[in-house]
């Protein structure tokens, strides 16, 4: 089993946060309650915990193995301290202190903050690094483009969006739909059954039949769950910000009322995605939930969509690239894109979509763990 493909197991016990006590939440179950040894990121949900093990991870470019004896085997001994996770404990403790000593304990620095990907922060810049082109790392809260700039409004932007899609009338008839299709993990070679079902206004589900057992991400109109196989929690809701990613996801299936799904837009600079021109929009809500929208200047089609949730140790991204558009009933779909957060990605190729195909309610209840 390839590294990448199994950390996100390893990372919701990574820090020596743990053991397992039982394997599934109910509710709005803490991870204290879930997790044996949690010693640092008390009060957290299951869903924020596992969200902060993933920028962990990301942040060092590390596995559950590095960090836990037996990872990866078949029998982990995910309570074990070791070296490393009774410094990693010592490092959220010097970053809080860090934050609010300096910050007014705003998240200002992180892990990424000084880690960028490695282990062991670098100290000193390489003569390469100062002559080479820069890479940019743009802030997750875009500044608006200044006054002067010439580009349109986010309103002028999002209605050629619309209009791009086919039209708000057009969009307006497609009340459901059902589609078929192939996932493929990062890391892997090969292919496995997808299954979409979206019910308007705002209901979507998501389905991959892997190999280890099903993946599931629902969100009913009110209530979000994901389900993940080879994980010490199968299944989990989400809350707050991640519950908020989880209605847009399903907004955005059905894309006519995105323009009222946040109440601020502003226009950001321009950028380029695989050398396309891209206007760049963000929109942001209460308390404090963003996302960022990259539509093609050209074409007005939605490219890339990133969208933002809170965690103990910074914010967790989650990006969406969208390509291969074609019409379903007059409306202009994309059958082509990948799912990609700190703890894995997927890649997402259709086959089929049936616009207006009956949905049941069930599609979108909270998923059943397979049993162990």
């Amino acid at each position: 089993m390839k590294a990448k493909r199994w950390m996100f197991g390893g990372a919701v016990a990574w820090l020596g946060f743990g053991g397992v006590a039982f394997a599934q939440t109910n509710g709005s179950q803490m991870a204290d309650d879930v997790f044996k040894n949690v010693q640092v990121l008390k009060g957290l949900t299951v869903d924020e915990f596992m969200g902060t093990m993933g920028l962990f991870s990301a942040a060092l470019n590390v596995c559950c193995g590095d960090c836990h004896v037996g990872a990866g085997g078949s029998n982990p001994q995910w309570d074990k301290d070791v070296p490393r996770k009774v410094v990693a404990r010592k490092m959220i403790t010097m970053v809080n202190a860090i934050n609010k000593t300096n910050f007014g304990g705003a998240q200002v620095v992180t892990c990424w903050t000084c880690h960028r990907g490695s282990a062991a922060p670098a100290t000193t810049p390489s003569i390469d690094s100062i002559y080479s082109d820069p890479v940019s790392t743009p802030p997750d809260i875009l500044p608006q483009a200044t006054t002067g700039t010439v580009q349109p409004s986010a309103t002028e932007i999002l209605d050629k969006y619309i209009q791009a899609l086919g039209g708000a009338d057009k969009l307006a008839k497609i009340t459901s739909y059902t589609a078929k299709g192939t996932s493929m993990l990062f890391g892997e070679d090969s292919k496995d059954p997808a299954e979409i079902y979206a019910k308007a206004p705002d209901q979507l589900a998501t389905l991959v039949h892997e190999r280890e057992g099903d993946m599931e991400r629902e969100f009913d109109g009110h209530e979000a769950w994901v389900l993940l196989p080879l994980t010490v929690v199968q299944e989990y809701q989400l809350h707050a910000s991640a519950l908020e990613g989880g209605k847009l996801d399903a907004q955005m299936a059905f894309p006519g009322n995105i323009k009222t799904f946040f109440p601020t837009w502003k226009v950001s600079y321009p950028t380029t995605i695989d050398g396309r021109d891209m206007y760049v929009v963000q929109g942001t809500r209460p308390p404090g939930f963003a996302a960022t929208f990259f539509f093609d200047k050209q074409t007005g089609l939605l490219r890339r969509m990133v969208r933002y949730a809170t965690s103990a140790v910074g914010r967790v991204p989650t990006q969406y690239d969208y390509s291969d558009y074609r019409p379903v009933a007059g409306v202009m779909m994309p059958f082509k894109w990948t799912f990609g957060w700190v703890s894995g990605r997927e890649e997402y190729n259709l086959t089929e979509v049936q616009p207006n195909a009956p949905v049941d309610a069930s599609k979108f209840a909270k998923p059943v763990p397979r049993p162990k």
